[in-house]
């Protein structure tokens, strides 16, 4: 059986299989950077369901910094003791959870004046301010900091998020990085400060814990980042202390197209990953498009990838990994809608991964009831509830809430 084998990493730590949750927001938070219990149900939920490693994301590295109030914080730590709870609950039985460490750039959450980017940005409605080489430098440690307390909080890994055109995906964008210091110029002045970040990383966490990264294979952005940039990026990583090159795709700017765009049926950065082995040896996950058995069972006989990646499908049924390794041709059913709506459909997993919070959900997301309208509507109230909360504890100005 392909999806059961276990797979060591680097670092020597173990994945009892090949299936993961990879990271999504599940805005469970309880608005101030702090763990829930209906957020520890869920992880516990999707262990239980047989993968082997769930993927936090984005957990915030700092308070100025949110892609989303509801959002877990790990600098300061806001409540020790239910950040550990969650972790305890997530990592039964042997399965890994890592925390995705994020900060949103251009595209945060304003709270301390303007947001900070690599390079200037005004377009698209979207406003920020060139950061300074000395915060530039200061981002290694922070990204540490961080990492350590999900650790000691009883996290088993981190991943950094270089990904989805948050801050350091700008950083690898020549569209987005115009720096003519030593964080910006080509490609390996663009790679630099996420090399700087994996170091201290590594330093503060020790050799045994496992690191991984997610990175573009293309930002579906004109002028963004190439697949020679891609490939660029992954040599210079392959000499680093990295133990899993997560592979995506996307950017949440305007312009920028959807991830399944051009990619066909089925997994949609599966050739990345494929012509990412000529340039690195470190273990390769991807995610998005992996609909069926049958698909995830290809990925990884092929040797595209070494870890499938799931998001959606555990949404519509936690117990897939379990179903899967058993052997059963259990694919999920993908809600069909009539008529879409802007935002609509991730509203609705979003509610869906709530509704798992809640009660554990059951095995079959198309009779969970909600329309689009009710999804959308839900999730911005739970956003503005939210975003009140953060104001409140780390002084977000009201008048930037709508700037980012």
């Amino acid at each position: 059986m392909t999806l059961d084998r276990s797979l060591t990493l680097p670092c020597g730590a173990v994945l009892r299989n090949r299936i993961a949750k990879a990271a999504m927001s599940d805005e469970l938070g309880d608005g101030r950077g702090g763990a829930t219990p209906p957020q520890a149900r869920l992880y516990e939920r999707w262990a239980r369901g047989g993968l082997a490693l769930s993927i936090v994301g984005e957990t915030q590295i700092d308070p100025d910094h949110p892609e989303n109030c509801g959002n877990l914080l790990l600098s300061p730590l806001p409540d020790k003791t239910a950040l550990r709870d969650l972790a305890t609950r997530a990592t039964q039985d042997g399965v890994h959870l890592w925390a995705q460490l994020g900060h949103a750039g251009a595209l945060a959450v304003p709270v301390a004046g303007r947001v900070r980017a690599p390079s200037a940005i005004e377009a698209g409605g979207i406003r920020a301010e060139e950061m300074s080489a000395e915060a530039v430098a200061a981002l290694p440690m922070r990204f540490a900091q961080a990492a350590a307390n999900a650790i000691a909080a009883g996290f088993t890994g981190v991943e950094i998020h270089a990904g989805h055109g948050f801050l350091l995906s700008q950083f690898l964008s020549p569209l987005f990085n115009r720096r003519t210091d030593r964080w910006g110029g080509d490609a390996e002045g663009r790679s630099r400060i996420v090399l700087a970040i994996v170091a201290a990383i590594r330093a503060a966490v020790g050799p045994a814990v496992p690191i991984g990264i997610k990175i573009n294979a293309t930002d579906q952005l004109e002028g963004g980042v190439t697949e020679r940039d891609f490939l660029r990026t992954l040599a210079l990583l392959d000499g680093s202390t990295l133990d899993l090159v997560d592979i995506s795709g996307g950017a949440y700017f305007p312009g920028a197209k959807a991830a399944s765009d051009g990619a066909g049926k089925g997994p949609y950065f599966l050739e990345a990953a494929r012509k990412a082995r000529s340039v690195t040896g470190k273990p390769l996950m991807t995610v998005g498009g992996f609909k069926t058995r049958a698909q995830a069972m290809a990925a990884i006989e092929s040797g595209a990838v070494d870890v499938v990646g799931l998001a959606r499908a555990l949404v519509l049924d936690p117990d897939l990994p379990t179903k899967w390794i058993a052997g059963e041709d259990a694919d999920p059913t993908f809600p069909r809608f009539a008529e879409t709506i802007p935002g609509g459909i991730t509203a609705w997993y979003t509610c869906r991964i709530a509704s798992i919070a809640r009660d554990g959900g059951n095995n079959d997301g198309t009779d969970f009831g909600m329309s689009l309208e009710e999804a959308v509507e839900r999730v911005e109230g739970r956003r503005a509830v939210n975003a009140t909360r953060w104001r409140a504890a780390y002084g977000i100005d009201e008048d930037l809430l709508g700037g980012g």
